[in-house]
């Protein structure tokens, strides 16, 4: 079944593609939404990813908690959101 984890703590610059390239190192990625402001286009600093299961998104919060990207230390948990 497939797990949707929260990415809190984003730099602006960690594009979508980054973090695909980065969670695949887990497992198999369904959906990368990186959230984006409405009035200004940029980056909120937080998206979601979802893993193909439960495993594969426990080994992400392993490898990817407290993780430094883009000199920011990401925070990596289960998605409570739909």
């Amino acid at each position: 079944m497939e797990t949707k984890l929260y990415i809190g703590n984003m730099s602006p610059a960690t594009t979508e593609q980054d973090l695909r390239t980065m969670f695949t190192e887990a497992g198999t990625v369904g959906t990368v939404d990186v959230i984006m402001d409405r009035a200004t286009g940029k980056p909120k600093g937080f998206a979601f990813v979802t893993m193909s299961s439960q495993d594969e998104a426990e080994k992400a919060i392993t490898l990817f908690n407290a993780k430094d990207v883009n000199s920011r230390t990401l925070k990596v948990n289960i998605s409570h959101r739909g």
